[in-house]
């Protein structure tokens, strides 16, 4: 999403704050939700070690604990981390997750094809000490996979060494997170009781917007580019294309229902995605069913006209 006015000046960077609550800093978790990827997982948790402030609990919750993580590699690279387990799909495994960290102060769910610079977390801790009335934050993308066919790990890692030094500028408020890398404060979540939308099922797309505009009742949301990080864009595990374009024009009309997505972005969430895919239908890229997408399209569109558009629907979906 683009973002909206720029926030008021952050404080210029200076020496990082000590770590861990004993020494006056954030309980830091982070909480990766995935499915179907188990090599991304492993190579995308191995990564996870270079951070110069290390997590204080590091949360995996696999839609398929047996298929989806190797858990001796899990417990190797990062030691005295959790498995939670949940339901398959991305809202029921986040909201998991939340339940996971307990009193942490800070969540950082990540995609488990999202590798963040090492002073991600440094910087995110630095952040919410510095702005309390921040509730999430999300960071900039320097290369994000999901616009083509997907990033390799060492794209990624190339992509990270390219970039060079974290720029001072100031976080920008924005209108919500973007899914694969969401640092939430815990405290107005725990307090509102909040949490990701259950109706929006397996890939829930869009459930990062409902969150985050149910959340900005409670303080701010904005984007830094302090926080940096690469989305590999795995194709792996990916929902099939007629459910996800059924829930491109189902999960847009909910939100707009529940009042967490305007009128204005509702219409231009669906049009983009029906014109984008009715065009490319005859020429897909080849790391897109942009035939099944729009066939889901059409289906929700029918489903709208007739009363019966509903996001659950993709369950009965292949």
């Amino acid at each position: 999403m683009t973002s909206h006015s720029p926030a008021p000046p952050a404080p210029a960077p200076g020496p990082l704050p000590a770590q861990g609550p004993e020494a006056g800093g954030l309980t830091i978790a982070i909480g990766i939700a995935t499915a179907g990827r188990r090599e991304v997982l492993a190579e995308t948790i191995a990564f996870l070690a270079r951070q110069t402030r290390p997590a204080d609990r590091l949360l995996i919750c696999p839609a398929d604990p047996e298929a989806d993580l190797d858990r001796a590699g899990l417990e190797a690279a990062q030691p005295g981390s959790a498995v939670v387990r949940a339901p398959r799909g991305l809202c029921n495994q986040r909201n998991a997750l939340i339940r996971a960290a307990g009193e942490a102060d800070l969540l950082v769910f990540l995609d488990d094809d999202f590798l963040p610079c090492p002073d991600f977390l440094a910087e995110a801790e630095r952040l919410f000490r510095a702005a309390p009335e921040v509730v999430m934050a999300t960071g900039t993308v320097l290369a994000d996979g999901i616009l083509g066919p997907g990033l390799t790990f060492a794209e990624g890692l190339a992509a990270l060494e390219a970039a060079g030094p974290a720029p001072g500028d100031a976080p920008v408020e924005v209108y919500n997170g973007y899914g694969c890398n969401m640092v939430v404060r815990l405290a107005p979540v725990r307090g509102q009781g909040l949490a990701f939308d259950e109706d929006l099922p397996f890939y829930a797309w869009l459930e990062d917007v409902d969150f985050s505009r149910r959340l900005a009742a409670h303080g701010r949301i904005v984007k830094s580019p302090r926080l940096r990080g690469v989305h590999l864009g795995s194709k792996r595990g990916r929902s099939p294309g007629r459910r996800l374009g059924y829930s491109q024009i189902a999960n847009p009309v909910h939100l707009l229902r529940k009042g967490t997505l305007s009128r204005g972005r509702a219409l231009r969430q669906m049009r983009r995605n029906l014109l984008a895919n009715a065009a490319r239908a005859a020429w897909p890229e080849p790391w897109v069913d942009r035939r099944g997408r729009l066939a889901g399209n059409l289906l929700a569109l029918a489903h709208a006209l007739t009363g019966r558009l509903s996001p659950g629907r993709v369950r009965d979906m292949s």
